[in-house]
């Protein structure tokens, strides 16, 4: 750990990327990519950015769909709740494990109709990035039935603040996880801290919490976490901590798996 934060330390906001989710290419469905830092990261639409939703969402939908069913790019389609609506009522998507869902509009609305249909009962891989999600739409991912086998589960630039992070840390639907993207939703210590004491995180080995606003506190607890003894990679890039107690903190790191800290 020492020898990496001589070199990760200095540098300036570096952060990891998180790859397509497990099982299902995207790449399928666009022409680029980017960074958290140019302009997004993960999934993007090959066609560009949309005005609105589409014309003919049921046939859109289809068109995202893997030909297995068991993926769905929806990127950047805005569908809103109205799609998600169509979605939880389209028969060849009940075996749909993969749904990358960012920039719908979709809402404490859309994650409670995900939640009450049975067509996403096999869920495993989720990107509900940039969409307006509450801490009421957190407790309704908490005790989703539909959430418990959950692999990877992104909620980057959401609304969730401490009071939703709480929500899901103490829900036994993240014990599956093993990647949680977290960035972007206001949280502070309160809500490090509850990830780091979480009962139900044990299997996570990639957590993102970059650009929220965790202090040294917060950092120092995620670092000495018991539960987090799987983590290999945490990125904390843009929160309230300077590069000295970064550095501090991550020599004293208690993470057994640690890869990868990233602070600055």
């Amino acid at each position: 750990m020492k020898r990496f934060l001589r070199v990760a330390i200095p540098m300036v906001m570096i952060v990891f990327l998180t790859q397509p989710v497990s099982g299902y290419d995207p790449s399928k469905h666009q022409k680029s990519g980017g960074g958290k830092h140019g302009g997004g990261k993960g999934h993007h639409h090959g066609y560009g950015r949309p005005k609105g939703p589409p014309a003919d969402i049921p046939a859109h939908i289809k068109e995202r769909t893997s030909p297995d069913g068991t993926g769905i790019n929806l990127n950047n389609s805005q569908i809103g709740v109205k799609g998600m609506a169509i979605m939880a009522e389209t028969p060849e998507l009940k075996n749909v494990a993969i749904m990358s869902l960012k920039g719908n509009k979709l809402g404490d609305e859309g994650v409670r109709i995900i939640t009450q249909s049975s067509t996403f009962k096999n869920l495993e891989f989720l990107s509900l990035w940039d969409n307006g999600i509450s801490p009421a739409g957190a407790q309704m991912l908490a005790r989703g039935a539909n959430f418990n086998n959950l692999k990877e589960l992104n909620l980057m630039k959401n609304n969730l603040g401490d009071e939703g992070v709480v929500l899901l840390a103490d829900s036994a639907n993240v014990s599956k996880l093993t990647s949680l993207d977290l960035s972007g939703n206001k949280i502070g210590d309160a809500g490090a801290i509850a990830i780091a004491t979480s009962p139900y995180l044990y299997n996570l080995k990639k957590l993102d919490l970059y650009n929220n606003q965790i202090g040294p506190k917060g950092i120092e607890a995620l670092l000495q976490s018991k539960t987090l003894a799987a983590l290999e990679k945490l990125d904390v890039v843009k929160n309230n901590i300077d590069i000295e107690s970064a550095a501090k903190l991550g020599e004293s790191a208690n993470l057994p798996k640690l890869k990868s800290f990233m602070a600055f």
